[in-house]
């Protein structure tokens, strides 16, 4: 079993590797194995900290079930516990978010990334239940909560985790919505018990309030700025921390939009190669220009970071520091 204390650092929220045709609507077998594993497989080495699958970014929502399942099996067999694994399981219903980790669970998977069932609202009572239910029902399975007030339609008040970290198996959450005193005071109710990793723009000052690591989609665009902020968030070198957030806050990303928040990612990771998510899936297949080219300037951008920050880390790896 998975704990709070084996998770931290840098995680990377993978995309749902697709293949060449995966854009056609009548397509049914999408995922590119082959692409997975050789991402996968580079980013392990390259030195990221955890991995977890089908979130927003990771196109839970566009994935038939034997895609999914797919998925499941092929990222499982790839990381071969050389890290820790969470297979995202969030769907619109209890019952599917239920069916999704019994396929997490015979597949392998040590850990699962689980947000509230979100088509209509949810109550603060129902989803604290909705983990308490999956929770026993899975006990062998690490649960992480994702956290997404956006697209799950509910916020997990600081209170509500009172009740959370009754539930054993509950080990971490992904979340970016917090103010430095709500992180602090979740801190209180959950430090040891839950990781919490924050956006990556979050990491520096929220890992000295308690935040174990940061989640990142951009990872797949080369991990190397992120990994050197995690070393010096740990290293307490601040000064160098301070500038890689104001570097990864600038170049040319557009305010967020939550037709293409997620989804661009998946462009701009194509753009910039260290990796072949493969397209889109329906229904997002008509990508306007301002957003394709607002992509290709992120890739450019962060492809500059990693030959900044990659000699750093390696040359760090190879001190043994």
């Amino acid at each position: 079993m998975l704990t709070a204390q084996d998770l931290h650092g840098v995680m990377a929220m993978m995309p749902a590797f697709a293949t060449p045709d995966a854009a056609d609507v009548n397509a049914t077998h999408t995922i590119d194995v082959d692409n997975l594993k050789a991402g996968v497989d580079r980013i392990i080495a390259d030195g990221i900290d955890v991995i977890a699958t089908t979130g927003s970014f990771g196109e839970f929502h566009t994935l038939l079930p034997d895609e999914f399942a797919a998925l499941a099996r092929a990222t499982v067999e790839v990381v071969a516990g050389r890290v820790p694994l969470f297979i995202g399981c969030t769907a619109l219903n209890s019952r599917e978010a239920v069916q999704k980790m019994r396929v997490a669970r015979d597949a392998g998977a040590a850990g699962v990334l689980v947000g509230v069932p979100f088509y209509f609202p949810s109550t603060v009572e129902n989803a604290v239940r909705f983990y308490r239910d999956v929770g026993a029902l899975f006990p062998d399975l690490a649960i992480m909560i994702y956290h997404n007030p956006d697209l799950h339609n509910v916020t997990l008040p600081v209170d509500a985790f009172r009740q959370l970290v009754q539930v054993p198996n509950v080990v971490a959450m992904k979340d970016s919505h917090r103010d430095p005193r709500a992180m602090m005071r979740l801190q209180e109710i959950t430090g040891g018990k839950i990781s919490v990793f924050v956006n990556q723009l979050q990491y520096y000052p929220f890992a000295a309030l308690g935040a174990a690591g940061c989640w990142s989609i951009e990872a797949w665009q080369g991990p190397w700025p992120l990994l050197r902020l995690r070393d010096a968030v740990a290293a307490g070198d601040t000064a160098t921390a301070r500038q890689i957030i104001l570097e990864l806050s600038a170049g040319g990303d557009g305010p967020p939009n939550l037709s293409w928040r997620e989804t661009a990612r998946k462009i701009s990771i194509r753009y910039a190669g260290y990796c072949d998510p493969g397209p889109l899936r329906p229904p997002f297949v008509e990508i306007p220009a301002a957003v394709d080219e607002r992509a290709r300037q992120r890739a450019a951008y962060w492809t500059e970071l990693c030959a900044k920050y990659r000699p750093q880390v390696e040359g760090r790896v190879a001190a043994g520091v």
